[in-house]
């Protein structure tokens, strides 16, 4: 049983919940027994009065002297069903319930999952959620931060004050949490934090599910989604496909970008989804993929330095704009991948960077817990209620809104320690080496978790060295990614096309070199918005020569991604052929589309998306090297290349003449004799070529040739590629 409030022996706890320093301001506030009566206590500051209002009367408050604490005593058996009043310092008298007689509504075992990170709904239990309590509608709060001294919610609804609504600690969980009865959603709130030193600390709710528009960045309260899907069909097809068999074409965008209103302000995200969905579908790519949408706080940071790890950016709309997004893709037979960064967070005062006055979700030592390079903080992977932050993170996304896939930035600065460091600045680990080992068992959980409850979907890894098993299962000793970039592949080929033909001849193996390692992995082949930035020029830039060869580069170099064993990825504007790098203020010149070279371009994609995707021999097999086979890899001095793209007896024929000079007579070896049909010519007057080619049907010749016994005699197009095909019946 409490005892009074002027009671001397409990002066302590009072002066403690006065100051703001008390964990469990219930032990003060809310309804006690105190021998035959209840003992009522409010802190309520800036009230001028205070009463208890109770169905059969009003009782006034005493206030306690020299403080906003009141009191009053009630009579009954048990502790009656009450509400406070008060005169604010408006003026006017306001009436609410008093949070401080509700209960817990946080179970154990959801404390006891999160201390063992293994709670994959989180994000139901920590944050801002709309609930009933003791039939009372209200939002319960809640948040990590074990070393904080006090932590309140404060917003609009109580004038950001600290002292009016502090939270209740959950003991050695690290857990704060509190029911406000009367609040709905739409409410702006933030934590207040005391730190062990006294400081003050105003954070965004690290599970917050929508935020204010930037610069503005208080949490806003959710209520529970009411957004009615109609992609059951796709995900229980998705749930069932064969992926690494399926063609795989992803167009990589920017939200912000893309294309913008009349007045140059972004689009919302149910415009996006309208334009994006029509104009994916015409140039044949399977999905797109979103640079980060997550909450951030910096436009030029292009969602790279997350703040809001469960929450779309406000910039394009609310939570159920993103599912309309992603649903509307869907029906248009579009899967959605999202940029996800689990790597670093950004050192912005009002999210996560020492959120309770210590490392918490980062490393106290720079050694660990900071990348020089970005300016920003490294998770604590080897603490569970971050490893659990992060893991529920993934799970909301795909959970949520559906998606299809996350694909995971910098993973290659997760698992080394010493990742662009110099000697001295980095900590080896328990066995003295340089691998990260809590983000290696972090990144296995992952693709565990999602793999396991969300069939169908891909994670990829933006992994630049080589690290070994990235794509192989958990369970073998792998990463368990679904795919991988293929930087290696991507960085060899741009060196290669940026040079002058005349030169190229010296630099055949880099072209060659990669199916040394092609199927070590599941490889993606990408053209990412890393490419085409920071003074690196937009991939027509970088193609040499006049205008005439530089398109024709372009047309050849994209024919050579779309032919060579892999999954592609190609980035905005790369399809219309943009002449200087990407703007993120800006949006694509999408003016480019109405003159002819760059409507050739463009052409091209679309062509090569089709064909890619009806042809078997050029997807069945991507990840597999049974499903390539060179004719000739040895042509340097003519700068050519050959090769045939198998699925079992269907095959398909590339050749690319990488010089401006025309090539007849050539001939290559084929596997069988007969008539082969050109598919496709990059040099095709439709694309702004020459148009030099073969005609419709080739006649193969007894003639042996690179050890094969039949052979075919071509005219091979100035900086351009053919495919062929072997004539099926009626053609």
């Amino acid at each position: 049983m409490k005892k009074d409030a002027a009671d001397p022996a409990i002066d302590d706890d009072i002066r403690r919940v006065l100051a703001g320093r008390h964990h469990d301001p219930f032990s003060v506030l809310g309804c006690h027994r105190q021998g035959g009566h209840w003992q009522v206590r409010a802190l309520l500051p800036g009230a001028a009065a205070a009463q208890v209002a109770t169905d059969g009367a009003v009782v006034d408050m005493q206030r306690l002297s020299g403080s906003d604490l009141f009191s009053a005593a009630l009579a009954g058996a048990a502790c009656p069903d009450y509400q406070l009043r008060w005169l604010a310092p408006d003026g006017q008298w306001q009436q609410a319930h008093d949070p401080y007689r509700f209960g817990t509504g946080i179970g154990d075992l959801d404390l006891h999952l999160f201390g063992e990170g293994r709670h994959q709904h989180l994000y139901r239990v920590l944050g801002a959620h709309c609930c009933t309590q003791q039939g009372v509608r209200g939002v319960r709060f809640a948040t990590w931060a074990p070393n904080a001294v006090r932590v309140s919610v404060v917003g609009d609804f109580n004038r950001w004050h600290g002292l009016c609504h502090p939270m209740r600690s959950r003991g050695s969980s690290g857990v704060w949490e509190l029911f406000v009865p009367g609040l709905d959603a739409g409410e702006k709130y933030k934590f207040e934090l005391r730190d062990q030193r006294g400081a003050l600390h105003l954070k965004a709710d690290p599970y917050g599910n929508r935020f204010e528009l930037r610069p503005a960045n208080a949490a806003l309260v959710c209520a529970p989604s009411d957004f009615q899907w109609t992609d059951r069909a796709w995900l229980e097809r998705r749930a069932h496909w064969d992926w690494q068999r399926t063609p795989l074409s992803i167009y990589e965008f920017h939200p912000g970008s893309w294309r913008r209103d009349a007045q140059g302000d972004f689009l919302n995200f149910r415009e996006i989804a309208v334009q994006l969905a029509e104009y994916v579908t015409a140039l044949g790519f399977t999905h797109v993929e979103l640079l980060p949408v997550m909450e951030h706080p910096l436009d030029d940071s292009w969602g790279y330095q997350t703040t809001g790890y469960f929450a779309p950016s406000q910039r394009f709309g609310s939570p159920d704009d993103f599912r309309f997004f992603v649903d509307h893709l869907h029906g248009a037979g579009i899967g959605v991948i999202l940029d996800w960064v689990p790597a670093h967070f950004p050192r912005d005062a009002h999210a996560l960077a020492r959120f309770d006055g210590t490392a918490l979700y980062e490393h106290e030592d720079p050694r660990r817990g900071e990348h020089t390079d970005w300016g920003t903080l490294i998770f604590n992977y080897g603490r569970n209620e971050v490893k659990n932050f992060l893991l529920a993170s993934a799970n909301y996304w795909l959970e949520e809104f559906h998606l299809d896939g996350l694909r995971v930035d910098a993973v290659a600065s997760m698992l080394y320690l010493d990742y662009s460091r110099q000697p001295g600045q980095w900590l080896p680990n328990r066995h003295g080496g340089r691998e990260n080992l809590e983000a290696i068992d972090f990144l296995r959980e992952l693709n565990t978790l999602t793999h396991g409850r969300h069939p169908g979907t891909l994670t990829i890894a933006e992994e630049s060295t080589a690290w070994p098993q990235v794509t192989r299962p958990t369970w073998l000793g792998g990463l368990g990614f679904s795919m991988k970039w293929n930087m290696g592949w991507m960085h060899d080929t741009l060196q290669y096309m940026a040079r002058e033909p005349i030169h190229r001849h010296y630099h055949h193996d880099q072209l060659t070199f990669g199916l040394m390692y092609a199927f070590s992995e599941n490889f993606l082949l990408p053209f990412s918005h890393d490419e085409v930035v920071h003074g690196k020029r937009s991939l027509l830039g970088k193609m040499p020569g006049d205008d005439w060869q530089r398109f024709a580069n372009l047309r050849l170099l994209y024919t050579y991604l779309f032919t060579y064993p892999g999954a592609k990825l190609l980035f905005m504007g790369c399809e219309l052929g943009e002449p200087g790098e990407w703007r993120h203020q800006g949006q694509l010149s999408w003016e480019l589309a109405e003159r002819a070279p760059h409507r050739g371009v463009q052409q091209v994609v679309g062509d090569l998306n089709r064909l890619y995707r009806a042809v078997p021999s050029l997807h069945r097999r991507n990840f597999s090297a049974d499903g390539f086979e060179w004719i000739d890899c040895h042509d340097a001095t003519q700068s050519v290349l050959s090769y045939l793209r198998r699925d079992g007896e269907d095959f398909c024929v590339v050749i690319l003449n990488f010089t401006p000079v025309v090539r007849r007579n050539y001939r290559i070896g084929v596997p069988a004799p007969g008539t082969y049909r050109e598919v496709f010519n990059s040099d095709s007057r439709y694309y702004g070529g020459s148009d030099m080619g073969n005609g419709q049907a080739l006649g193969s010749e007894a003639v042996a040739w690179m050890q094969r016994a039949h052979s075919l005699s071509l005219t091979l197009p100035p900086l351009a590629a053919l495919v062929l095909r072997p004539a099926g019946p009626g053609d």
